[in-house]
């Protein structure tokens, strides 16, 4: 086939369907060295990466302003690619199943504009079987070649961590499968030109689907432990975050900490893997205890709210509480899945008005996805409450004597202290305790 040596002698192009947070970087990281077709049916995203704007921030808006790819919500110029990369989200449903709608919509799009001796690649998390037993057969109904005979297929699990500056698409190790020996080579050989720490080759697409699809779910498992020994120490009155520097003095500790966590790969893929387990009759112990476990942080982190509150002399009904960061994860503007929405749901639920302030989320999906929108910092100055629920950079920056300006001063003696709680431990628990906060952490 020789695809990959035609594509390095820019003779053939490969295109990049999905242009988040996965796939800009995809695009835009192939670009310098390869003719590349970036797609996405969001014609205004689009727009805005023609303009130089990176909507997701893991690229750049400089490095999306210089690079040579083609954007483009033209499905029809996917016919002039040969290499063809599914970079797609696959969510879950509201009852915890897999929602393959987005990657089953991809594949029609990418057969409906396949041509022969093309390879197609899929780097969404999916359970083990999704690409041979459902990619395939889409892309050759829609295209009415062969597979096997007329284009391959393989796969390799996206590995990008959004909003981490260190570990990116060309410093972290690439796994790569393929349906043979044939494709696997092609496949490797094209992500060896941006892929700086080299590719691994999986035995088989399944070996490599499940590889990405447990990754997450063993980081799950271990945060969702933190979780719990967070709730066992606040009932035995222990600050969880000593225990754990203490603990973590060991050599073989493994430093994971609480929080609340969501997103669209680690809140998702325990639910891609036991969905599978199921259909085999084995029903999950640990995998969907954890998730179980972390699912439920967003209410018991308003639960504590609620009692702080109480403790400070606060009604609660019609009280206000500034949620400081609304994202899945720090510095990251993702908001698909965030935990925080459970937490600001279950405040609601006693009456209580939010306001939420995040300078680095997505406002279009913010609006799109949850129907909520932020504030700025400098409009709260009456709030019964502080919550940072976010560990941001520019949280970081704050100093506990400027908060005090955020919280409603009305002279009341009963106020037995400033209620902050800080999800992650951004703040000293000391310093807090001294300057009359009544402070919480997980």
């Amino acid at each position: 086939m020789n695809l990959s040596k035609k594509i390095k002698d820019k003779k053939e192009k490969i295109s990049v369907i999905g242009l988040g947070y996965v796939g800009l970087p995809l695009a835009v990281g192939f670009a310098e060295k390869a003719d590349v077709i970036a797609f996405d049916i969001n014609s205004s995203k689009v727009e805005k990466y023609k303009k130089g704007i990176d909507v997701t921030k893991e690229a750049g808006d400089q490095a999306v302003k210089e690079s040579t790819a083609f954007f483009t919500a033209d499905e029809n110029k996917l016919k002039e690619a040969k290499f063809h990369i599914v970079a797609v989200p696959t969510p879950i449903t509201k009852d915890k199943n897999p929602d393959l709608s987005i990657v089953k919509s991809a594949s029609k799009t990418v057969g409906r504009n396949l041509t022969k001796d093309s390879i197609v690649v899929y780097e969404s998390t999916v359970y083990p079987g999704v690409t041979e037993e459902i990619c395939i057969p889409i892309l050759e109904e829609e295209s009415g070649l062969q597979c096997g005979k007329d284009f391959k297929v393989g796969y390799s699990p996206e590995r990008i961590n959004p909003g981490d500056q260190v570990h990116r698409l060309n410093t972290i190790v690439k796994v790569v499968s393929g349906m043979d020996q044939e494709s696997l080579d092609e496949i490797a050989a094209v992500y060896e030109m941006v892929v700086d720490a080299g590719v691994y080759k999986a035995e088989s697409i399944k070996v490599a689907e499940a590889a990405k699809v447990i990754e997450n779910s063993q980081r799950d498992i271990n945060i969702a432990f933190m979780n719990e020994l967070s709730v066992i120490f606040n009932k035995l009155d222990i600050d969880t975050k000593a225990v754990l520097k203490a603990a973590g003095t060991k050599w073989n500790f493994l430093n994971f900490r609480p929080g609340l966590v969501g997103g669209h790969c680690i809140g998702v893929d325990p639910y891609y893997l036991t969905y599978k387990a199921e259909q085999t009759g084995y029903h999950s112990q640990i995998i969907l205890s954890g998730r179980k476990i972390n699912d439920n942080m967003g209410k018991y982190t308003a639960e504590q709210t609620v009692k702080k509150m109480i403790a400070a002399n606060k009604q609660i009904k019609g009280s206000k509480v500034a949620v400081f960061g609304i994202t899945f994860k720090e510095n990251c503007p993702d908001v698909r899945n965030t935990k925080v929405v459970d937490l600001i749901n279950e405040l609601k639920e006693y009456e209580v008005e939010v306001d939420i302030i995040d300078p680095v989320a997505d406002q279009e999906d913010l609006k799109a996805v949850y129907d909520l929108k932020t504030t700025e910092k400098e409009k709260i100055n009456d709030s019964d409450a502080l919550i940072f629920a976010v560990a941001h950079d520019q949280f970081k920056e704050y100093q506990l004597a400027e908060l005090r300006d955020l919280y409603y001063q009305d002279g009341n003696t009963d106020n037995d202290g400033y209620v902050l709680i800080d999800v992650k431990g951004i703040f000293k628990k000391d310093k807090a305790e001294a300057e009359n906060y009544l402070y919480w952490r997980l």
